[in-house]
């Protein structure tokens, strides 16, 4: 069977992570087919929402190495930071830059990349087992995918800090608490409450959607005055679509609206 499973559904993407004896760390292959199907995804304008997820007890390990092109023998300046930025960094971009929204369904352990992978997503819905660990500083290394740009934006730097530091595990329950997870639901529930909220999502104004979550995900980088001139471009890009004129339609009309994504 495929190491990443992949189906269409009601407008949904749902991409699978599918190797349970190694609790899904994620291999080179692994990591360049979801790429390749955040890719898609953005381009289907059937495709109206995507759900991350994975079989067995984990969520994703952390990174396994097995399978990434050979290094040279000899490593020189610069070969580490081009493998995280092609590795690592691109991977957790693809989520992030995604056009359409993201759920990520955390079924399990969620380890280093794996947290990041999560943590990337537009909206994190947890099993009450899962965990959420920053595996970094237990082998000595700095984080990667992201995870120091993430993390003090969802929860502070002080919190950050905490995490990355130590390398607890948090469950489910307490990242709920830190604001890392927006639903924390029973293992048998997990797929249902993702189908649900995942199809919900794909019924709503697609463009509209997108245009908010680059607005958000901007937000924390820029000033007002960028960030005003921002949404006043969105504003302008959203209302050409068609979804926009049937939410003004609907409203004068008195009437539920029936977008298309379009």
């Amino acid at each position: 069977m495929s190491d990443v499973l992949h189906t269409v559904e009601n407008g949904v993407s749902w991409i699978t992570l599918n190797r349970p004896e190694a609790m899904n760390a994620v291999t080179w292959d692994q990591r360049e087919r979801i790429i390749a199907l955040l890719a898609e995804a953005s381009a289907d304008p059937d495709v109206r929402a995507v759900v991350v997820t994975a079989t067995g007890r984990g969520f994703c390990a952390g990174a396994d190495l097995r399978g990434t092109p050979a290094t040279p023998d000899e490593r020189v300046v610069g070969d580490v930071g081009r493998m995280i930025r092609q590795g690592a960094q691109r991977f957790i971009a693809a989520v992030m830059d995604c056009e359409k929204p993201v759920i990520a369904a955390v079924n399990g352990t969620a380890a280093g990349i794996g947290a990041h992978l999560a943590f990337a997503c537009d909206l994190v819905i947890a099993a009450e087992p899962a965990r959420f660990i920053e595996v970094f500083a237990r082998r000595g290394l700095v984080p990667d995918g992201g995870g120091a740009y993430l993390l003090p934006r969802l929860i502070g730097p002080q919190r950050a800090k905490e995490l990355l530091f130590f390398g607890d595990a948090v469950t489910a329950a307490e990242a709920r608490e830190l604001g890392l997870v927006n639903r924390v639901v029973p293992a048998e529930e997990l797929p249902k409450t993702a189908r649900e909220w995942a199809e919900r999502l794909a019924q709503g104004p697609t463009r509209a959607l997108v245009l908010t979550k680059q607005l958000v995900n901007a937000s924390l980088d820029t000033d007002r005055t960028a960030a005003f001139a921002a949404e006043s471009t969105a504003q302008e890009l959203n209302m050409t679509t068609r979804d926009a004129q049937e939410g003004v339609a609907s409203f004068v009309e008195r009437r539920e609206a029936r977008y298309e994504g379009r």
